[in-house]
């Protein structure tokens, strides 16, 4: 058939089009559809040969399969290898020396060094592993809260959240402390085409800061302050601070964690003296339960990570610009749950929490 021209149907081109354009498929599956387009369009098989780096006999079997079942004959013939017998008990043997670890002193295999153990490629711990899920050398850390009352409370700042009580504002409350005002020795350079933005590698520090700032849960609004040291005083202020920007008489409720700087004398007399203002304490050891980490990390992104700052007052007025710039366009925190199984249900809390 070498002399047979290849005409092709609307539909074959355009599918065809399709597979040798494609970045997800497999590449022999695009290099068959090229070669059957070029051969379409009239070229020489030399031409192909160069362009595709294939041989004759290659152009020869695919031109043949198209002609005689059209897209449907382009797959490769291919079985592969079979299984050896004992691949089973292979993949086991690799499995149980991935989960004891190694005994040379490291702390994790890497796929040659559990190849030379096992005398075996490293090619196939690599297969063995993808199909596990297994990636040694990565780590992951986690944080297990000690609380005993962990689901209880848990359930009153979710309760405070998704069902919080009818005219009631509920913020979230903390300090993030010790932010360093660097500034640059060297100019940055700064971003170009193909250049990444670049900071000299040696700063001066002028001093820390702290910054208290609390997120209204249902607009997503922020409240911030700038101290020079995070102490229970400058709590109860900022707790003032807060209660003074809200009309008289309606309740507030204040989700903090468990520092012991809001757990000082000062503050229980100001709640006894602002009957209003409820405060809920996380568990022990959940941070993640106070949507303010979530606004830090943020502004940790957003300004502090790169920022260059001339002196303590210079970072006190770029983190209070950027909250007046945030809250023009704020945006509550959405919660979701993957595990429906392991839910937490919320409650309605309109007092105290108990401690």
């Amino acid at each position: 058939m070498l002399k047979t021209r290849i005409t092709l149907a609307p539909p074959e081109r355009k599918e065809l089009q399709s597979r040798a354009r494609s970045r997800r498929g497999r590449a022999d599956d695009a290099k068959r559809a090229k070669l059957i387009l070029k051969l379409a369009a009239g070229h020489s098989y030399l031409r192909i040969m160069k362009s595709l780096e294939c041989s004759q006999n290659y152009i020869v079997r695919w031109k043949d399969r198209f002609v005689e079942e059209r897209i449907a004959g382009l797959y490769a013939r291919h079985q592969g290898r079979a299984p050896s017998k004992d691949a089973a008990r292979q993949e086991a043997r690799i499995l149980d020396y991935t989960r004891r670890g190694p005994d040379d002193g490291s702390t994790h295999w890497s796929t040659r060094k559990l190849a030379r153990a096992l005398r075996i490629n490293h090619t196939k711990v690599s297969r063995v592993w993808a199909r596990a899920g297994l990636q040694p050398h990565r780590l992951r850390r986690y944080l297990a809260s000690d609380d005993p009352q962990f689901e209880t409370k848990a359930a009153d700042i979710l309760g405070l959240y998704l069902k919080p009580p009818a005219n009631a504002a509920v913020f979230c409350v903390d300090e993030k402390t010790a932010i360093q005002a660097l500034d640059r020795l060297d100019p940055v350079l700064p971003l170009s085409p193909g250049r990444a933005e670049r900071h000299g590698f040696e700063y001066y520090r002028h001093g820390t800061l702290s910054l208290y700032a609390a997120l209204e849960t249902r607009s997503g609004e922020i409240l911030g302050k700038t101290a020079q040291r995070h102490t229970s005083a400058e709590f109860v202020a900022f707790l003032a601070q807060i209660a003074a920007h809200q009309p008289s008489g309606r309740e507030i409720h204040i989700i903090a964690d468990n520092l012991s700087a809001h757990k000082t004398k000062g503050v229980a007399e100001f709640l006894q003296s602002h009957p209003r203002m409820k405060l809920h304490y996380t568990p022990t050891y959940s941070s993640w339960l106070n949507q303010i980490e979530l606004w830090f990390s943020k502004i940790q992104r957003d300004l502090i990570a790169r920022g260059v700052f001339t002196s303590v007052a210079d970072l006190s007025r770029k983190l209070m610009r950027y909250i007046r710039h945030y809250n023009k366009y704020p945006k509550p925190f959405k919660w979701s749950w993957r595990d429906i199984s392991r839910r937490i249900r919320p409650t309605h809390v309109s007092s105290e929490t108990v401690h």
